[in-house]
Order: structure tokens, then sequence, then C-alpha cells
């Protein structure tokens, strides 16, 4: 059946289409006998308003987006994103605006899919996440004047508002932890190189490290299961084996900790583990497992308040959020003595 629209309801009435138009939309320049008619012909006619079209007319925002540039099978596991779009779905639920995700395994496509949105009027406004060093996409949405609210920063985010977490003084402080239960050679597991947080948690992660006269290694991988698994036993294996690794996520986490435990590594006793991000896995893992704990539902909710305020014309401005905490569980502990172990046909240290 065709969709009935306002034409539809003009013709009935005998009235022109801004007139059906301010009557559908409570606006005056109609009378309220008028009015009533015309909205009792729509109810006739089973006419419903077109959300982006009264968007487009009285400012107000429907619809945002939201483009992930992960793949499907990385996104369904990382709580991180889940823990994101509940927090931004629950600000935009209870203000009638509806969420576009969209999933895309290429930057460029990203960009073309902002490009689409902007020229078909699909959204209001867009999140953006997964900032990157020299990221094409400010740019691109500066320059089509979409609204838009980066979640990720400081820095590196042209004109656009950001909403961030201090990860460099996370990382510092786990570092410091760990240096306090003795660890003096400590490597991480990081996610991909390009990230600008990536970027942010390494540089503290070498000052750090500098400053407290530890050994530090990093090593890059994809947030998923398995290159979190091959990262950590590439660190096992390799002569100077690290007494503690920290995860940039909690994917990577749990499973590199099992891979230690298949090498015949005790965690905590030969191997202490600190994961980012904490969740449910954490409490999954055996031991359970020390995590950074970030409130990462609020920050979505924080940069959809910001982000419908930007829509409708408001100022908004870089929003830090509160300080992520180090939350100790089983899987950290002093470290040992080393004594003689075989990892594979490698022999390295045990401590």
């Amino acid at each position: 059946m065709k969709r009935p629209t306002i034409d539809d309801i003009a013709r009935r009435a005998g009235v022109s289409k801004g007139a059906v138009s301010f009557a559908l939309n409570g606006r005056p320049g109609v009378s309220s006998e008028t009015r009533r008619r015309i909205q009792a012909i729509a109810a006739e006619l089973g006419w419903q308003p077109n959300s982006l079209a009264r968007a487009l007319f009285d400012g107000r925002p429907d619809v945002l987006g939201l483009v992930v540039d992960r793949p499907a099978r990385t996104l369904g596991l990382e709580p991180f994103f889940m823990q994101l779009i509940s927090g931004i779905e629950a600000t935009l639920s209870a203000a009638s605006v509806g969420l576009l995700l969209q999933m895309t395994e290429d930057h460029e496509a990203e960009i073309s899919i902002y490009r689409k949105w902007w020229a078909q009027h699909r959204v209001a406004g867009v999140f953006v996440v997964d900032l990157r060093v020299a990221d094409a996409r400010i740019a691109v949405l500066e320059e089509l004047r979409l609204p838009a609210v980066v979640i990720g920063g400081p820095g590196g985010t042209g004109r656009l508002p950001a909403v961030w977490i201090d990860d460099g003084g996370a990382l510092a402080a786990v570092i410091e932890h760990l240096a306090g239960l003795g660890h003096r050679r400590i490597a991480r597991v990081a996610g991909p190189e390009e990230l600008m947080h990536t970027g942010v948690r390494t540089a503290a992660m070498r000052a750090t490290a500098a400053r407290l006269g530890v050994e530090s290694v990093t090593v890059y991988a994809d947030y998923s299961g398995e290159s979190g698994e091959r990262a950590t036993l590439d660190l096992l294996r390799g002569p100077d084996r690290p007494t503690a690794i920290v995860y940039d996520n909690d994917v990577m986490a749990v499973a590199g900790t099992a891979a230690a435990r298949e090498a015949g590594i005790s965690v905590p006793g030969e191997l202490s583990v600190v994961a980012w991000d904490d969740s449910a896995l954490c409490l999954l893992a055996r031991p359970h497992l020390t995590a950074v704990s970030r409130d990462i539902a609020a920050c979505g909710a924080h940069a959809a308040r910001a982000l419908l305020d930007l829509v409708q014309g408001r100022e908004v401005a870089d929003a830090r959020q509160a300080n992520p905490r180090m939350v100790g569980r089983g899987s950290t502990a002093p470290v040992r003595e080393p004594v003689q172990l075989m990892v594979g046909n490698i022999e390295t240290k045990r401590v």
C-alpha cells in the first residue's frame, strides 16, 4: 500500500500543504477548527510523520549515527563497544532519538558513509570512535559541517568537541603498581598501532618505565583473542621473558592468561596480568583478572548529551571523564626469584 502523504491530507481537507504542515506540527497559522479537521483526516488515513523531515523542519535530531571500523567478529566479542552503545542508547532513548549503527572494515568506506549520510540527510549528527593519528575523518566532517562528537583524545580532534578519558595517566598508574610489586620486566600487548589512544598509552608506558628504571616492551595486536594469545606466547618464548603483561583489552587478557597457563606458567605466581577495561570476562578468567576500570557507559551517555546539544545549536566543549581506577584481583602478585623453565624448545627463566 502507498503510504499516505501530506499531499493526500491536503487534497482531502481542501487546504494547502503548508496548512497541513502547520496543523500536524502544532504550529500557529491555522484555526483550531481546521487543525482538528486536518488531524482527524490524518488519523483516518493512517498518516505517520516523516521523522527526518520533521527534524529538518524544527531543528530536533531524530537519528544520530555511529560507524565502527572494526571486523564484525571482533566487535561482537569486545564488551567495550557494548557498554559504550548502552550508554549512548540510554540517553538517546530518553530523548526519543534513534541510533543508526553501521560497521565497516575500511577507513575510506567509513568516510564514504559520512558523505552519503550527509547528502541524504540520513542523520543529524555522528559519533566518532577509534580516533587515529592524523585522522582523515576529522577534516571531512569539518568540511561537511556535519555535527560530530569524538569519543577519544585529547588532541587530534580539530574543531570537533571530544569526550575523553586519561589513558596515559591510567597506564602510568598500572606500571607504578607493578613496579611496586617488584616487577622489572613489564610487557604490554597493545591494540592497533595507528589508534591515537594506543600511542598515548605507549608513550606513558615508556616514560613511566624509564622513570622507575623498569624494562618495558610493547607489541601490537588487533584486540582479538587469537592475536592476544599469539602475542603472549611470543613474549614468553623470548630471551627476556616479562614477569608482568598489561593487555589493552579484556578479550586479549583472558586469551593471554589461558595461553600462559597452557604453557605451564602460573598466573600470578610466575606471571602477573592486568587487563584494560574491567568486564564480566575478567571475572570468568581463572584467576580473576586485575583490571583497569573505566565507566564506559557514562562516557557514552556524556557523548550522547553533547551531540544532542551540538545538533540543536548549543556550544559544546571538550570534556574529560572521571579518571580510571585499577581493580586489584588475583592475577597480580609480587615477583618471585627466577628458576629455570622450558617453554616449548626454548629455555627461559621462571620467576
